[in-house]
């Protein structure tokens, strides 16, 4: 389904002349491609999964905010301003993120259930929560809040 739209947006991107969308729709085909072949060798001949997909979209958003503040401290504004772009091609296909809020409440949630006491838990608690939530809160976020949470 993923795989799909990415492939239709590229159609779309090419027949709109949007050089900025081509050229990150072409990203993100190439890093898909590279995570079958690698998928491959594991014995998984149908691709990555859509969660993996999502997750692979997280990475690619993270690389670019990590970017941009270089960008911007090495006063490359027009470079870092490419980079926002290509966010919001990028967050154009994940999910509704949650907010600070909904996040707190989905880490409160799964503590509950999981019975998680202490920082022991962080680890159990991070995995539950990226199999619920691939693709819908950015997890560097969510790991400070599970540390407060059981800390």
């Amino acid at each position: 389904m993923l795989r799909t739209r990415l492939n239709e947006a590229l159609k779309e991107a090419m027949r709109a002349k949007n050089q900025r969308a081509v050229s990150t729709l072409r990203l993100i085909l190439a890093a898909l491609k590279d995570r079958d072949i690698a998928a491959r060798g594991r014995g998984v001949t149908d691709g990555i999964t859509e969660d993996e997909i999502l997750a692979m979209l997280q990475t690619m958003i993270k690389q670019r905010r990590e970017a941009i503040a270089l960008y911007e401290q090495g006063g490359r504004l027009e470079l870092a301003e490419q980079e926002r772009e290509e966010i919001a091609v990028i967050e154009g296909f994940l999910p509704r993120q949650l907010d600070d809020d909904q996040v707190r409440d989905a880490v409160d949630g799964v503590i509950r259930e999981l019975g998680a006491s202490g920082l022991k838990d962080m680890g159990r608690t991070m995995a539950e929560l990226r199999a619920r939530y691939a693709g819908q809160m950015d997890f560097a976020k969510a790991s400070g809040v599970v540390r407060a949470a059981l800390g």
